[in-house]
């Protein structure tokens, strides 16, 4: 089960080609040129990093909310074992 829950949430280095580089808001350099040499609408990057930027939280949150349950879990069970 952990196993899984890594492999979910785990986040490589490497993406595309290229490590992500922190400051920087494109992936690929290349692509950019690429999408630029060959007459296409430009490329809408915020759109693509808020929708990163989302899913990154969501997963922030879905983790603090099972933890959450795990620990009302925990406490609840304590308390009934205790009336026993």
């Amino acid at each position: 089960m952990v196993r899984t829950l890594r492999a979910l949430f785990r986040r490589p280095s490497i993406r595309t080609g290229l490590a992500r580089v922190p400051g920087r808001r494109l992936r690929d350099p290349r692509f950019v040129s690429f999408m630029a040499a060959s007459n296409r609408k430009t490329l809408d990057t915020d759109f693509q990093d808020a929708v990163l930027q989302g899913r990154r939280l969501f997963k922030q949150a879905l983790v603090v909310v099972l933890a959450a349950g795990g620990i009302w879990v925990v406490v609840e069970s304590a308390r009934a074992l205790t009336l026993f």
